[in-house]
This record gives structure tokens, C-alpha cells and sequence, in this order.
């Protein structure tokens, strides 16, 4: 079933189509009086919805029932990827929603070949939030991942996050294997004691992080974890970690 968001705290049981939503709906997904969709509010709350008017220009629907579905990661996970070439990013926003990721930030690694233009950043960030609503309604999630781009490392805002990990290239060529594990041990013990944790996971670029920036992690109490034996790439990494997760806390 179609599911859209909407910015909106709670609605009425009679609702007109906002203009998005009814071009998606009537326009491209050929919907029409009796058909059903879903909508997610910024509660998370999900409603179903029936359509029961359609004109030209608009298109109204009725609230059915209130939905319950509990679809998000137990554990709030921040993607943190240096810049990276080609569309990468774009890559990294669909799949990691798919996958349950709460928050993307890019930032602009020391070791980056891609550099982003300031003048562009606000439209790059916006394309992405874009890519990540998508996804969110495809993979029926009840929350929008939320996109921001930072100008090095450093500038992320560290004191909220309960764990900080690096994926380090060398710690997997150092034959680094518990480190992951012993994280999602923790965290499975946070979720069944229904106490909220954040990650912030940290990647680098194609040409790996700097030794200033492991310093700077070093400092800050970042875990450095392989990711198994094989190199992979920029793209890849951040997938896998929350392929990880997902097994250890929703299916292991």
C-alpha cells in the first residue's frame, strides 16, 4: 500500500490531498474514489486513509482507522560519511533509510577528492532530503531520516551521541573483529531494558581518514572497529554496519 508524510501533528477525519500528495496519488499512482493509502504523521502516527472525491485540481479522503507498526531501528544510528565520488551519497541516503538509519551527515573528510561548493551545499542537502523521503515512504517507514552537511569532521557535535565508532580500514587489516560485536551486545541490552541509545558511526572517503582525524577520534572516545576481512567500499561500509544492527536487535 502507497504510503506518503505529511507535515502535520493530527488531521480531521475529512481531508483534502496536500498538493504533493494528490499529484503522486491521483496523477502518477492512477488512485480514484475507494482506493486506500496511508498516511504518516510527524507523530509518527500512521492513519489509513480512503479517497472519496476526486476533481481536477483536488482530491479528498476520509480517515478509516489509526494503524499500529513498529518499523524503526531500536537504537537511533547516524551515518557520518566523508565526501565521496560520483553519486555515492545519494546511494548512501536511499539504501541506509531502507536499512533504518536515523540521520545522514556528509562532511568534508581531509582525505576527500570530492569537495563540495558552498554556494551549492544547501541545494546538494536538499536533493538528498528528498531521496531520503522517498525511500521512507517506499520502505514504509513512520520517520524521514534527517540530511545535514558539515565542513570537517570535527565540526559534528559529539555530547549527544551514547556511542561513537569509526569503520577503520586498518583495524580490519589488524584482524579487528570484536569490537562491532561487543556493540551490539551493549545496545541489545539498552533495547530490552527500553532505554534509547544514539550511534554516531563514522566512514571515510575513498582515500581513507587522515592522521589527524584518528587523533581527533582517538581523543573523543570513538571505538575503531573492523568490518571483516574484506576492504570495501565508501558506499558499502555504511550498509553493512546497519545490516549488522538490524540482525543483532530485530532479528538476532
Amino acid at each position: 500500500m502507497q504510503r506518503y508524510f505529511i507535515d502535520k501533528s493530527k488531521i480531521t477525519n475529512k481531508l483534502i490531498l496536500p498538493t504533493d500528495i494528490y499529484h503522486h496519488a491521483i496523477r502518477v499512482m492512477r488512485m480514484h474514489v475507494g482506493s486506500y493509502f496511508e498516511l504518516v504523521l510527524e507523530t509518527q502516527k500512521i492513519a489509513l486513509m480512503r479517497i472519496t472525491q476526486v476533481k481536477k485540481d483536488e482530491a479528498k479522503a476520509e480517515l478509516i482507522k489509526w494503524v499500529e507498526a513498529n518499523v524503526e531501528l531500536p537504537a537511533s544510528v547516524t551515518i557520518a560519511c566523508a565526501l565521496s565520488k560520483g553519486e555515492k551519497a545519494e546511494w548512501i541516503v536511499q539504501k541506509g533509510t531502507e536499512l533504518g538509519a536515523n540521520e545522514f551527515i556528509f562532511f568534508a573528510g581531509e582525505f576527500s577528492v570530492t569537495k563540495w561548493d558552498s554556494k551549492k551545499v544547501t541545494k546538494k542537502v536538499d536533493r538528498l532530503a528528498k531521496v531520503a523521503l522517498n525511500a521512507a515512504q517506499q520502505s514504509h517507514r513512520t520517520k524521514i531520516p534527517n540530511v545535514h552537511y558539515c565542513s570537517s569532521l570535527d565540526a559534528i557535535e559529539l555530547p549527544r551521541f551514547d556511542y561513537r565508532l569509526v569503520a577503520y580500514e586498518e583495524s580490519a587489516k589488524e584482524g579487528e573483529k570484536s569490537n562491532l560485536f561487543k556493540l551490539t551486545t551493549s545496545l541489545k541490552k539498552q533495547v530490552e531494558a527500553s532505554l534509547s541509545s544514539e550511534i554516531l558511526a563514522v566512514f571515510g572517503p575513498e582515500g581513507g581518514i587522515s592522521a589527524r582525524e584518528v587523533a581527533y577520534m582517538n581523543e573523543n572516545a570513538f571505538v575503531f572497529a573492523g568490518l571483516g576481512p574484506r576492504i570495501m567500499r565508501a558506499e558499502t561500509a555504511p550498509l553493512y554496519l546497519l545490516s549488522a544492527l538490524s540482525f543483532a536487535l530485530e532479528l538476532g
